[in-house]
């Protein structure tokens, strides 16, 4: 688990809300508190779809919908003049990334052995940290998955200009 204390707020929450950068990831929860708190549970109801053009996602079939569906409500959230007072996401790798992310890395885990990998991002109003997180299914006292999702993570945050400390 690394932290990361986000540089330049306006410009992830813009990459975030506005433009397509997280739209791979699964949307686990998330909570916004602007006039009013809001709870999103990222739970995917495939029963409310009723046209070809709304098909579920491959990755939606593991249970959790897509942030590129959620974004645009969340994105009407926040918009006004008043920033949120605080929100809270949480991401999930989708379980054919973290196939991948196995197989590429040579960890000794099947992909049924990974509950999770997960972003979690928090703004308290005036910062905004992102925070990862593993969850395993067995019991392991190898970090190897945990580091190499870290690094994962800063690749990813360098590759789509996110600067952090």
């Amino acid at each position: 688990m690394r932290s990361y204390q986000i540089q330049d707020i306006r410009d992830f929450t813009k990459k975030l809300l506005i433009q397509e950068t997280f739209d791979t990831f699964l949307l686990s929860e998330a909570s916004i508190t602007t006039f009013a708190a809001f709870h999103i549970d990222g739970s995917f109801h495939p029963e409310y779809l009723h046209d070809a053009e709304t098909e579920m996602s491959a990755p939606e079939r593991h249970g959790y919908t897509l942030w590129k569906r959620v974004r645009p409500f969340f994105f009407d959230l926040t918009r006004g003049k008043n920033t949120p007072l605080n929100f809270h996401i949480v991401f999930r790798l989708a379980p054919h990334n973290v196939e991948t992310l196995l197989a590429q890395s040579g960890i000794a885990l099947r992909p049924e052995d990974v509950d999770g990998l997960f972003l979690n991002i928090h703004f308290d109003g005036t910062v905004l940290t992102c925070v990862s997180g593993t969850s395993l299914r067995i019991f392991s006292l190898d970090k190897s998955l945990e580091h190499t999702w870290d690094s994962m993570l800063e690749k990813f945050f360098h590759q789509k200009q996110i600067p952090f400390c």
